[in-house]
Parts: C-alpha cells; structure tokens; sequence
C-alpha cells in the first residue's frame, strides 16, 4: 500500500500540490489526469523524492518514504521506478548496456562503480527486452532508435530495477499513435504480469480509460476525482479541463471495445499461455 498523507509542494507562493491524501493498494494500474500544470508530474516525483514535499508525508508498506537519505532513499528509488517523457537513456550506450543501468543497486559498490555487470545481469536485462519485442536491438545505440523502441527500453531498464512501484511521467507524449499503443501496452504487461503498483500520468482520457483500473483528476494541486473509468463521465471530465476538455475528449466508434472489454480481453489471452 502507497500512503499519501496531507501532501503539500509550495513553489515560492505558488502551491503545486496542496494537500493530497491518496491510498493507492499493490498491484494496481492508475491514471493520473488533468490540465497541464495541474501538478500531476510534481506528485509523481514527489513520490519518487525527486522533488521534496513542503510538508505532508508519503508511506510505503508503513515506511515513511519522505525521511530516507543515503542508502535508504537509493534503496526507495530501486522499489520507485521513474519512467520519464523524455526516456532519460545514455545515447551513445548500447541498448543492453542502457538497460543493465538498471541492476546498479542490486550490484556491490565496487562491482557497480566498475560497472563490471555478471552473466546474470546480462540474462535478465535480455530477459526484459525480449518482453517487450526488442531484444533485436540489444546491440544498436540508443541514439538510433525510434521514440517508441526509446521508451519500451526505459520500461525495461524499469523493469531490471524488481521495482514495487513504477511511476510513469507523461510516458507517450511524445509518440505517434502506434507506438503510444505499444508504450502502454508495455506498461499494461508489467502490471498484469509482475503485479507491480503503476502511476502514469496521461493526456489522453480514451487512454486512460482504456489502460487503467482507477483515475485520478487533478486540478489546481488538488484532487477533485478519484475513481474508476466508468465513473469519469464527461461532465467530468469537463469540470477538470474547462475550456481544454474538447481537446481530451475523444469519441469512440461504435465498433471501438470498451476499457473492460481491453482489460478482460488482455486478462484472458495471458492466463491461457503457457507456462
């Protein structure tokens, strides 16, 4: 369980976020959503302790994550995932060597200022792409890959950390419909797969509908909706986005399926794979 108490980030007299309380159980997918500036992205790195809260607290599992320092608040940040816009990758890496970035904290001092990583690091950050349908491109540099194939390899560096919880900064901002389908996706599997906790933050209301298990709307700092897709009607959403929310309102095809169609529909394809 993610314990979000009282949770506060003042800029000067600006306040971002303003007072949040939030309980987030294991294993679930949610969508953050709002206007820009809202303060969707200063939560997420708050809970990474990115950004520092002003006050307020944040648990995890009854940790208190907002007092770590050292070796503490590096341990928390291998259990915190990140998953940035922008894919946060090393370009002139190899794919496989970008990924592996992720065993880091799992490696002794010594062993990871060297980065002398052992077979077994090798074989589960291989693991990981293969997961995604990348493993192909485990030799290529980072530099000369799509921004879709970019943001499937962050997922994977992600993935490496055996993180708890993934937080997923505006992960498809920048991608073309195709590859927003195989970034969430990507992120879907993780979570259906490992049962790993994932926040994202998200323009696009059809997305999170379609992807996630729970929303919630910001506005202003605050929370004004928490709840499932269903319940995010467009009275709503309008109410969040105000003049905006033509621009995030997208309306299905009669043939398009429904979020728990896509949720059933996935469940139901994996739990009859093989083993």
């Amino acid at each position: 369980m993610l314990t979000i108490e009282r949770l506060t980030r003042r800029f000067g007299d600006f306040v971002a976020v303003d007072g949040i309380d939030l309980e987030i159980p294991t294993g679930q997918m949610v969508g953050v959503i709002g206007r820009s500036g809202a303060g969707k992205s200063t939560l997420l790195r708050m809970i990474d302790r990115l950004i520092e809260p002003t006050s307020g607290t944040i648990r995890f599992e009854g940790r208190d994550v907002t007092t770590l320092k050292g070796a503490s608040l590096r341990h928390w940040r291998r259990d915190c995932a990140m998953v940035f816009q922008q894919f946060a990758l090393v370009d002139r890496l190899d794919v496989l060597t970008n990924v592996m970035m992720g065993r880091l904290d799992h490696m002794s001092a010594w062993r990871s200022m060297a980065k002398l990583w052992t077979a077994d690091d090798k074989a589960i950050a291989l693991s990981a792409l293969e997961l995604f349908d990348i493993g192909n491109l485990a030799a290529k540099r980072a530099v000369d890959l799509s921004g879709g194939q970019q943001q499937r390899v962050a997922i994977a560096r992600a993935l490496v950390q055996e993180p708890r919880v993934i937080l997923a900064d505006e992960p498809i901002a920048s991608l073309d419909p195709r590859n927003t389908k195989l970034v969430m996706d990507a992120l879907l599997r993780v979570n259906r797969d490992f049962g790993i906790t994932v926040l994202t933050n998200l323009h696009s209301i059809d997305l999170a509908k379609r992807y996630c298990d729970r929303l919630i709307g910001m506005r202003a700092g605050q929370v004004v909706f928490d709840g499932a897709p269903a319940q995010l009607t467009d009275a709503v959403v309008r109410d969040l986005y105000g003049l905006e929310a033509a621009d995030v309102i997208e309306i299905p095809t009669v043939d398009d399926p429904t979020p728990d169609e896509i949720r059933a529909a996935w469940d139901d394809a994996h739990a009859r794979e093989p083993v």
